[in-house]
């Protein structure tokens, strides 16, 4: 990566960051009012949208800031920063093509929605395409990034199990019944899978060609 690639690449991510941690604040102070702030805070991040807009902030203001603190060389690693490419493009996918007409948002509510699900999956994947350095993910990688939403989908099971409350329609067990709701998180598995690989594919094609001597 060219100084200047380097640079604007940098400036890339300040942006990112900047939208999407003022987003995730504006999202729990729009909630924190609900319910004691225990319960408010757990519920909060039991959103797939929560988590994987947390993840992009991180990678982001970790590429940012700089530093060799091991946590944020974790987050600079292709790996995770391809996970949050894909977890974060789940998030605006699922999000468009499910969930979008089941509510309608207003005011800053509308603005901490948007931004969540359209504003910072778009500049992030500008950023993880565009402006990353690529050529290190292995096809392996599809198969390891699908930790993150498994976690996800036994934390809801457990949770809901105690309140019999699930953060999306398509897992409310209660309502649905867990073959129904199996059978939706299998189809989201497959989803990150192929996603998955066509991150890994892209990652293989944007990588820099060196002419053999």
């Amino acid at each position: 990566m060219s100084p200047r690639t380097a640079a604007v690449s940098d400036l890339f991510a300040i942006i990112v960051a900047a939208v999407a941690w003022p987003a995730l604040v504006l999202q729990y102070w729009l909630i924190v009012w609900s319910g004691s702030p225990g319960a408010v805070t757990v519920r909060y991040f039991s959103f797939f949208t929560i988590l994987s807009n947390l993840l992009v902030a991180l990678v982001a203001a970790s590429a940012a800031t700089g530093g060799s603190w091991t946590p944020l060389r974790i987050l600079r690693t292709p790996r995770v920063r391809g996970l949050a490419a894909l977890c974060i493009a789940v998030t605006a996918l699922v999000y468009v093509t499910v969930l979008r007409s089941l509510w309608h948002p207003l005011g800053p509510q509308l603005i901490a929605d948007r931004s969540l699900h359209y504003v910072v999956p778009v500049l992030y994947l500008v950023w993880w395409f565009a402006l990353l350095p690529h050529g290190t993910l292995v096809w392996r990688d599809a198969a390891r990034w699908l930790w993150f939403p498994l976690v996800f989908v036994l934390w809801t099971f457990a949770r809901g199990a105690v309140v019999d409350e699930y953060p999306y329609p398509f897992l409310d067990v209660g309502r649905l019944g867990y073959p129904a709701v199996l059978l939706n998180a299998v189809v989201v598995a497959v989803l990150f899978v192929v996603l998955g690989l066509g991150l890994v594919a892209a990652d293989k094609a944007l990588a820099p060609r060196h002419a053999a001597p």
